[in-house]
């Protein structure tokens, strides 16, 4: 089966799944597509069972993509899945993980492939699990995707979650449309503080990217990066980047 086929049947996974989930929203739809076990957890903390649960879209444990939680306005999930993407897989016990200067030059030649020119690395952080940087447009100046770097081989694939599922112009769901957002950032900052006052007490929203289709929200605490979420523009829906870990390090460019 070639790669063409495999996105091809996870595409169509997906928009079947999609339908379960707004048909059946307390599913925890998106944590258990997105990562392992996908238990929702509902806002009176009752537990739900994915709807893919122990083992996400593509089955095993961690699913298609590991690490991935998803989130829906006041609805959370916990997601367990391990090694995403291959990262983490076939690692020797004694590997030293790169610096964040090599992954951004691993961001850099990742680019330079897609033979776009108009992209550009906008920050890179470091984090226990993987790398982030953050793609934005040179002639716009608005964010064009997320990518992750695996912090021993080095190697650049699209972030999962929001990213992929919410992005109108260069995600994976070929929206074939840049619809016009609903959601201000002001409301994503307020939606997205909500959800923190009652998910991550004690955390505050911090620096905003505007990307096609959602809002990427750094998280603080104590003014320190405590990690990710992204609110839908579209929908107010909230998804946290629970597939990161701790954060350790952030090189802006």
């Amino acid at each position: 089966m070639n790669a063409k086929t495999i996105v091809a049947i996870v595409v169509i996974l997906a928009v079947l799944g999609a339908g379960y989930a707004v048909a059946r929203p307390e599913s925890g739809f998106w944590n258990g597509m997105m990562g392992g076990y996908g238990n929702g957890m509902m806002d009176n903390f009752g537990h739900t069972n994915g709807m893919m649960a122990n083992g996400g879209m593509m089955g095993g444990y961690g699913g298609m993509m590991g690490y991935g939680t998803g989130y829906i306005r006041g609805t959370t999930g916990n997601g367990n899945g391990t090694g995403y993407c291959g990262a983490g897989t076939g690692i020797g016990a004694n590997a030293a993980p790169i610096t964040i200067e090599k992954a951004k030059e691993s961001v850099g030649q990742y680019l330079t492939a897609t033979g776009n020119n108009d992209l550009q690395i906008a920050e890179v952080m470091e984090f226990n699990n993987n790398f982030y940087a953050g793609v934005r447009e040179k002639s716009t100046g608005k964010y064009a995707f997320e990518l992750l770097v695996n912090k021993y081989t080095g190697s650049v694939f699209p972030e999962m979650g929001p990213n992929m599922m919410w992005n109108t112009k260069y995600g994976y769901m070929g929206w074939n449309a840049q619809s016009q957002a609903t959601v201000t950032k002001e409301q994503a900052l307020g939606i997205a503080q909500d959800y923190l006052d009652r998910a991550f007490p004690g955390t505050k929203t911090g620096d905003v990217d505007d990307f096609y289709g959602y809002y990427t929200i750094e998280v603080t605490k104590d003014g320190s990066i405590y990690g990710m979420l992204s609110v839908s523009s579209n929908t107010g829906a909230v998804w946290y980047h629970s597939w990161h870990g701790a954060f350790v390090k952030i090189l802006e460019t």
